[in-house]
This record gives C-alpha cells, structure tokens and sequence, in this order.
C-alpha cells in the first residue's frame, strides 16, 4: 500500500482553488439516499452538500446492490465547528503524549480531522456515508463512523487489517460505488469520501480544486 497523503501535507495545502460558486443543496430531498440524524443541527446544516456533489451521490447510490441504500452521518461543517473538533482532538492528543512537537502533534491530529484552512466538510465537498439496509439495519463496516485511529485501534484506515470478512466486504461495496462516480476516499476514515475539494484534486491529478470554503444560509 502506498504511503497515506494527510490533509495536512503541503501538496495538498498548495493545490489553487477556482471555486465554481455551485450552491449548496439539501440532502434530505435526495433520491435514493438516507440522511442520519446523529450529528443533526438546528439549522440543518449538517445536511447540505454542494449540488454536483449530492447528485454523485445519488448515482451512486443506483449502483449498490439491491435492499442498500447510503447512509449520510455528515456533509457541510461549518467553519467554526471544523476548527472546535479539530482543536479539541488536537488538545487530547497533547494531553496524551505531551513530548510530541507542534508540527508532529498537528500531523497527528489530521490524519483524524482535517485542518479548518483545508478541510473538505467546509466547502461542502466531502461526506461521511456508510450503508444500511432498505429496512433500516446498519451494516457492520468494521468501526462506528468517526472512529479515531486511537478509538479503533486503527480499524479505522479503509485498508485496515484485522476488520471482519464482513466489514471488508462491505467496505468494498461503498468503495465501488462512489468511486465509479468519481468521489475519492480519505484513507484514514473509511466513511470520509470527497469530490471537487483539494485533497480530490490532489488525488485525481487536477490541476485546481472546484469548490472552496463556503458559508451555509439557513432558509427560513
């Protein structure tokens, strides 16, 4: 396996934005995707994803096989909330090895948490998914969504070793599905997958990312 690019490395840090000022739409009103609502927000934030984004999701979605459907835990993070999880992680990991050095605490911290200046949940370009059933059933993708690599032991890398045949299968099923409609995979977090953002430039060889930080306006 090839070594894993962090949000944090400066090949990512460099890549331009272009933003392409798509809006934000909300997922709730897709076909054929569920929306959880464990990390749900007043204002529904938590919901909303960049139009070209939600509509890959909802084609892929089409591909899984039959009785599954896409689980959606988490799409757009507002900027003041990426930069409280990201401190707070960062302020456990301190806490729990005090000799590590700012720049090797920082690495740490975002192979769990995207650093807020790169964070792809900001531009409404990334989302946490995982699979259930058509009647309600979560399946057993090796660790609970958000896992941290110290929570899981690990299990949380998308190529882990030591998950369950199961859990490895259905992993396989995700992966193909939002990879065939061009979303790519955060190799710390199994359920954290993007399109448009920097780290998908990255990935995919683009020269520029489509979408950049962006606010969420509430309807009322």
């Amino acid at each position: 396996m090839p070594p894993i690019i962090l949000m944090n490395d400066p090949r990512v840090l460099d890549i331009p934005v272009h933003d392409c000022g798509e809006p934000l739409i909300d997922l709730r009103h897709l076909p054929f995707v569920d929306v959880d609502d464990r990390l749900a927000d007043p204002a529904g934030a938590y919901a909303q994803l960049r139009e070209g984004v939600a509509w890959r999701l909802a084609r892929a979605a089409r591909l899984l096989p039959e009785g599954l459907r896409l689980l959606i835990t988490e799409g757009y993070r507002p900027i003041d909330l990426q930069i409280k999880y990201f401190e707070e992680y960062a302020a456990e990991l301190r806490r729990a090895h005090p000799d590590w050095t700012g720049a090797h605490l920082h690495r740490q911290a975002s192979r769990s948490l995207s650093p807020p200046e790169v964070a792809p949940h900001v531009a409404g370009a990334a989302v946490d998914v995982t699979l259930r059933t058509t009647t309600g059933t979560e399946l057993d993708l090796g660790t609970p969504v958000n896992a941290s690599p110290e929570d899981s032991g690990g299990a949380c890398y998308t190529d882990a070793d030591g998950i369950s045949p199961t859990a490895r299968r259905n992993r396989r099923t995700l992966t193909a599905a939002l990879a065939t409609v061009g979303l790519v995979n955060y190799p710390t977090e199994w359920w954290h997958w993007s399109y448009g953002d920097r780290y998908w430039a990255l990935a995919t060889s683009s020269p520029r990312a489509h979408y950049g930080a962006v606010t969420f306006h509430a309807s009322h």
